[in-house]
């Protein structure tokens, strides 16, 4: 019997083969992608000839002048120098044009270009395929199921839900202000906004604004909101299992993890409420039905109910825009107001006038507060709570002045660019509530802080309401003041937030309401 032996020489040379052939396969799909690099940097570079913008690095593009924590003051530079639209090179081959003129912008909201997928696919691990990221059919059959959650039937009553979680943190405020130190605002107007979003449209009972599920969840959000923007500028992220094998990928992951957990016992909760008996029937019989009921009960086009899948997408979707934008608002509102105290104490009069001591406020109120509505926008204006809106053009598009894009072409809607436009709106860094003004003409894509078109904010309305209640529940309690050691930096993120938080010193008034 006899017995083969592979020799080590054998065995090395058959090891020797087969890393010259990984190598050979490795330089291959190498050069593959050098050449697509190359390809499609050129192309690029064709396309944009039209859109001048500065040198950029041909691998960093313009991350090597600009540094991250420069975006805004980036955008106004540019602003000033290049008319209406601007490419902003991500690195070598990734490259979208900002635009920020009204006419450009226009012709884009009037079309039905989808959201850009490059950027916005990173948002789908935490908020699914909801309103946000939908596209095309399934967006509208969506947007039509939801809109009835917004008639202002059922916003009306929403004004007391909201007003009554002002007040609660109002009282924390006034406990905290006794220590004669500035307080951190963003924070805690997250968690009355999320409080307000829980009530009005989740049919949550109670507050959560001293939860520590609650605070976990406002915690998740920010992670989520600077891991995708640092993802989205980030070249080697772009890949899903390179990224999911990185420390931010893997913070990216337990942050999802802890959002999610918030919003399945939302859902569980109202679907164990539901099953009560007698429960089901006296919603069914309610006129309007909270933006919860409409996805527990809704029926697609097919006749089948909303999936699993589909509702948590939804419900992701509004637990993370029907709170987080409004708190960006309402926190550079008040900043603004803080900052002029002619306009706060103009505003602090009218509301006085028409709410007194402020024990009740209502939908009837909302109307009858001019001044305190030309504050607010104002300050929208100056910080927009979504400072850029993405869209990939699905067919070649031409603008007013005759430059074109070809499809394929990722552009932003530099809201904040478009608010900081000095051919729009002169002196644009000055606060001028006047712009704002009864009769004032303006472009009608002028002042975009619900963006604008068919896919605009479908809450801007709720969220509006939301802005005055707490600006003048807020003038009634206290004067606010800046603090000056601690100027807030705005940054952009999903929201405009600010870099060092947003610090005022509170005064109690006499006679609180």
């Amino acid at each position: 019997m006899s017995v083969s032996v592979l020799s080590p020489s054998r065995l090395l040379g058959d090891v020797s083969r087969i890393l010259q052939l990984t190598s050979l396969l490795i330089l291959l799909l190498l050069l593959i992608k050098v050449a697509q690099f190359y390809l499609h940097r050129q192309w690029l570079l064709k396309v944009l000839q039209e859109f001048p913008c500065p040198p950029s690095h041909w691998l960093f593009g313009h991350n090597k002048e600009y540094s991250q924590d420069q975006e805004l003051q980036r955008i106004r530079k540019w602003v000033e120098i290049f008319p209406s639209a601007c490419p902003y090179w991500l690195w070598g081959s990734k490259a979208r044009v900002q635009l920020y003129d009204p006419d450009y912008i226009k012709v884009v909201l009037g079309r039905s270009d989808p959201k850009s997928y490059g950027s916005y696919r990173f948002l789908a691990p935490w908020i699914g395929h909801g309103l946000l990221l939908l596209n095309g059919q399934t967006w509208f059959q969506h947007r039509r199921m939801l809109t009835p959650a917004f008639h202002y039937d059922i916003l009306k009553p929403y004004v007391e839900f909201m007003a009554d979680s002002v007040r609660v943190m109002l009282d924390k405020w006034e406990e905290l202000i006794g220590q004669d130190s500035p307080l951190e605002i963003f924070q805690h107007v997250s968690l009355m906004t999320l409080d307000t979003i829980m009530k009005c449209a989740f049919s949550h009972q109670g507050s959560i604004q001293l939860d520590r599920d609650s605070q976990s969840y406002i915690q998740a959000v920010t992670d989520l909101n600077n891991l995708f923007y640092f993802r989205v500028r980030n070249a080697f992220y772009q890949n899903d299992t390179i990224y999911s094998l990185t420390t931010a990928g893997r913070w990216s992951h337990r942050a999802c993890q802890l959002a999610h957990q918030h919003t399945d016992r939302v859902i569980q909760q109202r679907k164990a409420l539901l099953q009560e008996q007698g429960e089901l029937e006296k919603v069914r019989k309610k006129r309007h039905l909270d933006f919860l009921d409409i996805l527990l009960l809704a029926k697609m086009e097919n006749g089948n109910n909303l999936s699993d899948k589909d509702l948590r997408a939804e419900v992701d979707t509004f637990m993370f825009e029907g709170h987080d934008t409004t708190a960006s608002g309402i926190s550079w509102v008040l900043y603004a107001l803080a900052t002029h105290s002619k306009h706060q104490q103009r505003c602090r009069e009218e509301i006085q006038g028409l709410l007194g001591d402020g024990a009740s406020i209502t939908w009837y109120h909302l109307d009858k507060m001019p001044y305190t509505t030309m504050c607010i926008k104002e300050a929208l204006r100056l910080y927009p709570p979504v400072p850029g809106i993405g869209r990939e053009l699905s067919t070649p598009i031409t603008f007013p002045d005759g430059r074109s894009l070809p499809k394929g072409i990722s552009i932003i809607l530099s809201i904040y660019g478009l608010h900081h436009n000095p051919k729009v709106w002169p002196n644009p860094e000055v606060f001028d509530p006047s712009r704002f003004a009864p009769g004032s003409a303006q472009h009608s894509h002028a002042f975009l802080p619900f963006s604008g078109g068919a896919r605009n904010c479908i809450g801007k309305q709720f969220a509006m309401n939301e802005l005055k209640v707490a600006v003048a529940l807020t003038l009634l309690r206290f004067e606010l003041l800046p603090d000056p050691t601690r100027i807030p930096i705005p940054t952009p993120r999903i929201v405009l937030k600010s870099e060092n938080g947003i610090h005022l010193h509170l005064r109690r008034l006499p006679n609180p309401c």
